[in-house]
């Protein structure tokens, strides 16, 4: 078995793996694209061929309608499919309802991209599963050791505190879901609205087993009256609603910058902070590292000359 250093390798157009002529979450529209979950910066439109899981399907066609792909081809977890020499299998990734780590595997040697993947619970996706890899391919986003994800049951209960009406900012797709799903749980007392650009995603989750709890469709009149409402926004409207009355204002993100402020804070990550990068680690075993998205040189630093980490971007 041997490690080929030059199994996927970054171009113009995103990920390229040569052996199989495919691009994993391509930047630009290609012949082959292997899509690991449905986030826009991950799913564009136009690719020709397009290999993911059945909710991404859902999601890119509510987001993109025709453009979404020529010909989608549906794999499910753990179901092996070939693209040219290239033996490829989607393992469930924890970020979002249909996000799938690619484990790809060719000429005996194995490599597993994580895409954004997720270890903390989240009851609105399927839980991150782990499969041995010679390459664990990471996305480095926060690969901080100064970065730790706080409990993010301990961060929704903080709503309990507020009895005025919330405007709460989140990314439409995945993040509110959970949110809907973790309020309902944690802080029963709140009322759901949802702005109507999230309804029909929360459908997709519906229809796909899985229980967000209560909500209902904003309504304008609603807001005017002081019954602990907790009205969920995408970013644009949340923007537009910058000098909003009567409403505390929070935007739930891992992103400090995202925040509103240092004292109302929502601080819920859909991404692996450093110990949780260690510990897939711990759990792919791999022989080497290769880091994408973020900054790969703390992996490299800590892990010194123990296992190999290569920084691709």
């Amino acid at each position: 078995m041997t490690i080929l250093d030059d199994f996927i390798a970054i171009n113009a157009n995103g990920i390229y793996c040569k052996y199989g002529d495919f691009y994993l979450d391509p930047q630009q529209p290609v012949q082959t694209a292997v899509i690991s979950h449905a986030h826009a910066d991950h799913a564009i439109s136009g690719n020709k061929d397009v290999y993911c899981t059945q909710p991404t399907r859902e999601f890119m066609h509510l987001r993109y309608h025709r453009s979404a792909a020529q010909v989608f081809n549906i794999a499910a977890y753990h179901q092996p499919f070939m693209i040219k020499d290239v033996k490829l299998t989607f393992v469930p990734a924890g970020h979002m309802l249909g996000s799938a780590m690619v484990l790809m595997e060719y000429e005996g040697a194995s490599y597993l991209y994580t895409g954004d993947y997720k270890i903390q619970p989240d009851a609105t996706c399927e839980p991150i599963e782990w499969v041995n890899a010679d390459v664990l391919i990471t996305e480095t986003t926060f690969a901080d050791p100064k970065i730790i994800h706080p409990d993010p049951v301990e961060e929704i209960k903080k709503l309990n505190g507020i009895k005025s009406n919330i405007l709460l900012g989140a990314y439409g797709l995945g993040k509110s879901q959970r949110l809907v799903h973790m309020i309902n749980e944690y802080a029963p007392q709140k009322k759901v609205l949802i702005h109507h650009k999230i309804m029909p995603i929360n459908h997709i989750y519906e229809r796909a087993g899985m229980i967000l709890g209560k909500y209902q469709l904003y309504g304008r009149k609603m807001m005017k009256m002081q019954e602990e409402f907790v009205y969920i926004v995408p970013p644009f409207t949340f923007n537009s609603y910058i000098r909003a009355t009567g409403v505390k204002r929070l935007f739930a993100s891992g992103w400090k910058n995202l925040q509103v402020n240092k004292e109302d804070t929502l601080f819920i990550s859909d991404h692996v902070d450093w110990n949780d990068i260690l510990q897939a680690i711990d759990m792919v075993k791999p022989k080497q590292i290769w880091t994408l998205h973020g900054n790969g040189n703390y992996l490299k630093a800590h892990l010194g000359k123990d296992i190999l980490v290569k920084l691709l971007n």
